[in-house]
């Protein structure tokens, strides 16, 4: 991240990060950098997974390229995940670090067990299936995650409060060169649309239906400009085949890059996405946004549709009556800030990296309590 280390602490502690999915990359620039700030050594595996790479680079991330995606199929998703440990191992006792952490990196989980390490998982869907046999020895959720729903029973329990998108979202700066970059001339409705997830274990056949009903209303409403951002090239090459109408038209955009979801999030009136991130970082910035996701709901979007920051859409009905195709203000400057959340999660994972007790029957020990073994 080219940051000043903190003059005042010497640590010879290493901190491993594993980037296994495209969101990773935001949540954990801000987290590196802090740490860096702090003396610690940081360093980075990541994952072909979508637009991992090309978004680490675009943060100036130094990382080592290791293992890909293996599609939808669950023996492959298995056997992807164990071959990509095993390629990690070498590459982890050669680095030593004193602790490993990711946001549910499965096959960083296990290559952290082949190797002694201890591990911290972060994660905010509960929902999410962990390795079979396979535990972390922490895993770190946001408080409104119940203690019931945390599948990982072996591991030690932390938390935080908010989302984890408070954590990177007060730093954001706003890049006014977005629009001209997608062709948006500012006198359409812009909305941010992210299709399910067609290669997760969750995918629900349900998504699919309410996709293609806000494609067809955005067909109905002329005055519409969908920024739509495909989840694969096979997703891409889909849309593009089904909606040649819009494409040509230019009221359906793919952008050719990746681009930084906040920026898009900012420069949208609103967002509808069948997945969570995008969903939580709009909610976050205080854009509207529609969930088409139908998979188990989970806590923290409970949460946000509790508090009316996020709406769930759950049928075609739902989709041509609760969206409201507006424009919104944005005459308000978005006030970036400190991040509390960020330090209480830093904070939390320098006492884990110094801790002698992160052997996993101490971490099991202390889930009830939520404290650090002495």
């Amino acid at each position: 991240m080219g940051s000043v280390k903190s003059p005042s602490r010497s640590t010879s502690k290493k901190i491993w990060i594993d980037l296994d999915n495209s969101p990773h990359v935001p949540l954990f620039a801000p987290i590196i950098q802090e740490l860096e700030r702090r003396g610690y050594s940081v360093f980075l595996t990541a994952r072909e997974c979508f637009q991992v790479f090309e978004l680490a680079d675009q943060f100036h991330f130094k990382y080592l390229r290791v293992g890909r995606h293996y599609g939808k199929n669950a023996i492959l998703k298995v056997l992807g995940t164990g071959i990509r440990a095993l390629q990690l191992l070498p590459i982890v006792r050669r680095e030593r670090p004193d602790l490993a952490v990711s946001h549910g990196s499965r096959s960083q989980v296990l290559c952290a067990v082949m190797a002694g390490i201890p591990s911290l998982v972060m994660a905010d869907y509960e929902f999410a299936r962990p390795f079979p046999g396979i535990s972390p020895t922490w895993v770190m959720v946001p408080e409104v995650i119940p203690d019931s729903a945390v599948l990982f029973r072996r591991a030690g329990l932390l938390r935080y409060r908010g989302i984890k998108e408070d954590v990177y979202v007060p730093g954001f700066q706003p890049d006014p060169s977005v629009g001209a970059r997608l062709g948006l001339d500012g006198r359409r409705i812009v909305v941010t649309v992210r299709p399910p997830a067609d290669e997760a274990h969750y995918r629900n056949p349900e998504s699919d239906v309410l996709f293609s009903e806000v494609m067809e209303l955005f067909r109905r409403s002329p005055e519409i400009t969908a920024i739509v951002l495909p989840r694969n090239a096979k997703q891409a090459d889909s849309i593009r085949k089904r909606w040649p109408d819009l494409i040509s038209n230019q009221r359906l955009v793919i952008p050719e890059h990746a681009i930084h979801g906040l920026n898009l999030i900012w420069h949208s009136d609103l967002v509808i996405s069948g997945g969570g991130t995008m969903n939580r970082e709009a909610a976050a910035l205080g854009v509207p946004v529609y969930s088409i996701f139908r998979g188990k709901i989970g806590a923290v979007d409970r949460y946000l549709a509790d508090s009316g920051r996020l709406v769930l859409l759950e049928s075609v009905e739902d989709v041509n009556h609760k969206i409201l195709l507006r424009r919104r203000d944005r005459s308000a400057t978005f006030q970036a800030g400190h991040s509390v959340v960020l330090d209480g999660i830093v904070n939390d994972i320098v006492r884990l990296a110094e801790s002698k007790g992160c052997a996993p029957n101490p971490a099991a020990s202390a889930r009830k309590q939520g404290e650090f073994p002495s």
